[in-house]
C-alpha cells in the first residue's frame, strides 16, 4: 500500500486501480492487472510519461479534440452533440434518445472554448459520416453565448455545411448570440427554445430529410 501511494504521488497519477488483485495458494499476493490513469495538467512534469502515449491506439478525433481542449467520445448514433458541461452533455444524449434519436458522439468545448475551439468542434463532428444532423446546447455562464454563436456561425460557413444544425443557446450574452444567429442568412440554423424542444427538432429535421 506504501508503494501504491509513493507511485500514486510520483507520477500525478487521478488513479492507480489493481484489479484483479488475487491470492496464491502459497499466500502470495498478485497484481494480475492494473491501470494508471495520468493528470494532463501535469505533462510538464511527467514528461517521460507522456513521452509513452500511442496516439495510434487512439481515436483520432479525440486525439485531434484533444489539442484543442475539448473532449470528445464517439458514439454509434447520427445526431452530433456539441455542449459546454460533462452534466450538460449527458442530459443532452439522454433527451435525444427519449425523443426517439440518437447521438453519435459526447463533446465537451467546456468552460473556456474559443471560437476557433469551436471551429475545431464543428470539423471533427462533420468528419463522422454517420452524423446528420447537429445539435449545439450551450448553458453560457463562464462561456459566453455570443462566442459559441460567432463560432458555430464561422464553422458552419467553412465547412459549407449541409446537414440540419439545431442551436439552443441559454446564458451569459444570449441576447447577442441569438442576433448573431438570426443575421446569419446564409446559414441554415434552426433555432431551439430550451433542451427538450431542440432534441425534438432535431430528430423531425433527419426523419424530414
Amino acid at each position: 500500500m506504501q508503494r501504491l501511494y509513493k507511485l500514486f504521488m510520483g507520477v500525478d497519477a487521478t488513479m492507480v486501480e489493481i484489479n484483479p488483485f488475487g491470492e496464491t495458494p502459497d499466500g502470495q499476493v498478485v497484481a494480475f492487472d492494473a491501470k494508471i490513469n495520468f493528470d494532463d495538467n501535469a505533462e510538464f512534469r511527467q514528461k517521460a510519461v507522456f513521452a509513452q502515449r500511442d496516439f495510434s491506439m487512439e481515436d483520432p478525433r479525440e486525439a485531434e479534440a484533444a489539442k484543442f481542449g475539448l473532449n470528445y467520445v464517439g458514439m454509434e448514433g447520427n445526431i452530433g452533440c456539441l455542449v459546454n458541461g460533462a452534466g450538460l452533455a449527458m442530459a443532452t444524449m439522454d433527451i435525444i434518445k427519449l425523443r426517439g434519436g440518437s447521438p453519435a458522439n459526447f463533446l465537451d468545448v467546456g468552460g473556456g472554448a474559443t471560437e476557433s475551439a469551436v471551429k475545431e468542434a464543428f470539423k471533427i463532428i462533420t468528419s463522422d459520416k454517420q452524423v446528420k444532423a447537429i445539435l449545439v446546447n450551450i448553458f453560457g455562464g463562464i462561456m459566453k453565448c455570443d462566442t459559441i454563436a460567432k463560432g458555430v456561425v464561422a464553422a458552419a460557413r467553412e465547412v459549407k455545411l449541409s446537414i440540419p444544425l439545431v442551436v439552443r443557446l441559454e446564458g451569459t450574452n444570449v441576447d447577442l448570440a441569438r442576433k448573431i444567429v438570426a443575421e446569419a442568412k446564409d446559414v441554415a440554423i434552426i433555432s431551439a427554445d430550451d433542451l427538450d424542444d431542440a432534441a425534438r427538432k432535431a430528430v423531425k429535421a433527419i426523419k424530414d430529410k
